[in-house]
């Protein structure tokens, strides 16, 4: 069994919110904490999202409950009437999840058996301690910066893997390689996006997204990584142009990194390919195949890297962004 520190902070948060509610007199103080289970989400954005919807539902709630039993009596058949006013009122405001909490003011209105004030302040407290002590709960969040790193040094590092295997194939014709980088990186694109959007989902600064972009890059070069594995099979060792590839892979290899090399790779792709274009022509079908096949493969391979540079240009134009209106502010 695995306790996380989501469920470390739900079991902490509503022993508080009970006990917070016990000790300032309010009836029914148990709700207080199951308020407060219900709210605390993964995320910060969702638990805000989540107590603002309960917060409307249950103070619409207790308000079509007030006045359907002052106006006809507490008796059962009200309960009925009242939720079947203010469900498809609650679903209309999207707040449909927080029926059941909306339900729980209802019952508790009616288990008093009258309608005053201090009767409504009770409901109020026990809504406002136990939404109160979720949002403070969630205010701590684990920081998820490491993780992300440690993701992107492992795509990193099976992609340097893959690249140096297309590298052993063409040189040599023939490599010993499992493969199993290729399923491992599928698995870690998608649970470091995952990880990422939940990141975005604890900052409320709209700039924090830039490890998502990162992976969503990677996850784009992956395709074409995919694409070229059966190109990669076809070519043969002995031709010239081959080991120009796998020259040029290599050092694309080695430059795998965070960091912006990418008009260096482009500038050496577009020598290898004008070198292409200068050879002699094919001497038989087999080696125009070859040729094509190539030429095709590079062709994927300025793809894979003008996805990098656009990345890091609309990188360079938010920093330009943030710095007028940082001097902006300045001025002003």
């Amino acid at each position: 069994m695995k306790i996380g520190f989501r469920i470390i902070k739900t079991a902490v948060g509503a022993g508080i919110a009970i006990a917070l509610a016990q000790w300032l007199g309010l009836a029914f103080f148990t709700t207080a904490g199951m308020l407060t289970i219900l709210c605390i989400k993964e995320t910060k954005k969702r638990s805000i999202h989540s107590a603002l919807e309960k917060f409307v539902a249950t103070a619409v709630g207790g308000l079509f409950a007030a006045a359907f039993f002052q106006l006809c009596g507490f008796q059962p058949w009200v309960i009925a009437l009242i939720l079947l006013t203010l469900i498809p009122i609650l679903v209309k405001i999207q707040a449909k999840d927080s029926v059941a909490t909306s339900s729980v003011v209802i019952l508790h209105l009616y288990m008093f058996n009258e309608i005053t004030p201090s009767i409504l302040l009770n409901e109020l407290g026990i809504i406002v301690v136990g939404i109160g002590i979720a949002l403070i709960m969630n205010v701590v969040m684990p920081s998820v910066e490491e993780d992300l790193k440690a993701y992107q040094e492992r795509l990193e590092k099976n992609f340097k893997k893959i690249f140096s295997e297309f590298v052993v194939y063409l040189r040599y014709g023939e490599s010993d390689w499992d493969g199993k980088e290729i399923i491992e990186t599928g698995e870690l694109l998608k649970e470091a996006k995952d990880l990422a959007l939940r990141d975005i989902e604890n900052s409320f600064q709209a700039t924090d997204n830039h490890y998502f972009h990162y992976f969503e890059m990677r996850e784009k070069q992956w395709e074409i990584i995919q694409r070229i594995l059966p190109l990669v099979s076809s070519l043969d060792k002995t031709y010239r142009q081959s080991h120009q590839v796998a020259d040029f892979l290599e050092r694309l290899a080695n430059g795998i990194h965070p960091g912006n090399t990418v008009d260096i790779h482009l500038d050496q792709l577009q020598e290898i390919k004008k070198e292409f274009k200068e050879s002699p022509l094919p001497k038989d079908q087999t080696e125009f195949e070859v040729r094509a096949s190539l030429y095709h493969f590079l062709k994927e391979m300025q793809r894979y890297l003008l996805i990098k540079k656009e990345l890091f240009d609309q990188h360079q134009k938010q920093k330009k962004r943030n710095w007028k209106i940082f001097s902006w502010k300045k001025e002003t």
